[in-house]
């Protein structure tokens, strides 16, 4: 920073020293910063955020040429953003950062485990007892509901898998392990008992066989679903809709192919769950941010 001479003192000002764009010493800290370094702090709501520093008002209230422009911030910030971008593995789950994604990350690789190295008559006893089909919801809803998250569709490297451990990441740094629980458990519930409710009224009035009564139902497709339409609510509008519009572009190809009609329709129902779930998240997120 160019600072100018004391009144009254003689001889021509001090010459500035030739600046550098590989190493600028800022004048108040004394310390060497980037001169390059990308912005990208504010980039992605949804993603961790590093806290900055209390005194960062301070350095940007005593150098002149910075003030109003938020670059004494973004010097602190910035290389906290760096340090991230330099280390992936902060988007998975940790113990003490996300312990809710975490411990359930770690019951579904015991449970995938399980369910490829067991007997597969074991295998598919524990997928039947798990089942949120309409016979299990009539006499043990609570228990089915629980019990069918334990499990994934197609082992702990399926697409909904890989889903789960980044969504849900992002999702628990934003607005805390509670919360995220209460989004997952509700988008799970809910589209649940809105694609087998349905069914068994379709039994009782003779449109399908009683076969659809035990319709074999389990994974975390749906809490998964409804977390990734929660998530693009906490994100940049530029980033928000793409990610969104995709997302569904997905959901309606695994429609239009008729595979499994009841499960994909119940994809598209929790993602609308999540999205619904919007101005709650935001208002969370807010509470938590101060």
């Amino acid at each position: 920073m160019e600072r100018t001479a004391a009144a009254g003192a003689t001889g021509p000002a001090p010459e500035r020293a030739p600046s550098s764009e590989a190493g600028r010493t800022d004048g108040v800290t004394g310390r060497t910063r980037d001169a390059v370094l990308p912005d990208v702090a504010g980039l992605l709501d949804g993603m961790p955020q590093p806290r900055v520093p209390a005194g960062a008002s301070a350095v940007s209230s005593q150098a002149p040429g910075l003030a109003g422009t938020g670059a004494g911030v973004r010097e602190i910030v910035a290389p906290h953003a760096r340090a991230l971008a330099l280390r992936p593995w902060r988007l998975l789950p940790t113990p003490t950062g996300t312990p809710f994604t975490f411990a359930y990350a770690v019951v579904l690789t015991v449970t995938s485990l399980i369910a490829a190295y067991a007997d597969p008559a074991l295998v598919h006893a524990l997928h039947q007892g798990s089942s949120t089909d309409v016979a299990h919801l009539v006499h043990t809803p609570l228990t089915v509901l629980l019990a069918s998250g334990l499990w994934t569709a197609g082992g702990i490297v399926a697409p909904y898998t890989i889903c789960f451990l980044l969504v849900l990441t992002a999702l628990e740094r934003r607005i805390g392990g509670a919360r995220t629980a209460a989004v997952f458990l509700l988008g799970h519930v809910l589209a649940t008992l809105a694609t087998e409710v349905p069914v068994g009224l379709a039994v009782l009035a003779g449109h399908l066989p009683e076969s659809s009564l035990h319709r074999l139902d389990y994974g975390v497709s749906f809490g998964v679903a409804t977390s990734v339409g929660a998530l693009t609510g906490l994100l940049r509008p530029w980033l928000r809709w793409p990610v969104l519009a995709l997302f569904g572009a997905l959901l309606l190809q695994d429609l239009l192919g008729l595979a499994d009609p009841l499960t994909d329709w119940g994809h598209l129902i929790a993602l609308v769950i999540g999205v619904g779930l919007w101005p709650l998240v935001r208002r969370r997120r807010t509470a938590s941010a101060h």
